[in-house]
């Protein structure tokens, strides 16, 4: 059997009074990929911060790797969240971007060159990432993301602002990643995305 690298059951989470999740869960293999899919204001977004440390639960039981998650250094080496875009560095370009990612983590699954052409960034990559077109800095985002070394992968809408093409690409990619070992979880609205990276879904229904 496959390790068991997140087990969520019965997670409530309350923002202001009103209850955004209400007996939630899931459990994730090694090798595995989710796609939590529901109506907007479902609390998709809320679980994966949940499951990453950001947002403890009211009720409920989260393990990831074994053990709670929390917002600490050792936590985060073995986990990457890909959620709201990120605050760019100023005077960095994307290239730049991608080998501080290199530093910072010690090496990474990529390397730089590889990272700018799997994600079709070549053109760019002397730019600054706020010159990038949305989709563009997605790319980046996900680059970043795909660059270090982790087990766990957890994306918030990881198609946004992607074109049809570049889904396609990130399928496989997510797929590779997958076959390395690694676990996605990923919120999603696109049933095309889950269904090339033959995810598992898991289905969110609104807490109020």
């Amino acid at each position: 059997m496959s390790e068991v690298i997140i087990a969520a059951r019965g997670v409530e989470v309350r923002l202001g009074g009103t209850p955004v999740l209400r007996d939630a869960g899931l459990v994730a293999a090694a090798g595995e990929i989710l796609a939590v899919v529901g109506e907007n204001g479902a609390g998709k977004s809320t679980l994966l911060r949940c499951l990453a440390g950001l947002h403890p639960p009211l009720r409920g039981r989260i393990e990831v790797l074994g053990g709670p998650p929390v917002d600490a250094a050792a936590f985060w080496k073995q986990i990457v969240l890909v959620g709201d875009e990120p605050a760019w560095y100023p005077g960095l370009s994307v290239e730049e971007h991608l080998e501080l990612a290199r530093v910072v983590h010690r090496g990474g699954r990529l390397t730089v060159a590889e990272a700018l052409e799997v994600f079709e960034l070549g053109g760019r990559a002397n730019l600054s990432p706020l010159s990038l077109s949305t989709g563009q800095r997605q790319r980046l985002s996900l680059a970043m993301a795909l660059l270090r070394p982790s087990r766990l992968l957890l994306l918030d809408e990881p198609e946004r602002g992607l074109d049809a093409a570049f889904r396609e690409r990130l399928a496989a990619i997510l797929n590779g990643y997958a076959r390395d070992g690694g676990t996605v979880v990923m919120a999603t609205h696109d049933l095309r995305l889950a269904t090339a990276t033959q995810a598992r879904l898991v289905t969110l229904e609104a807490a109020a």
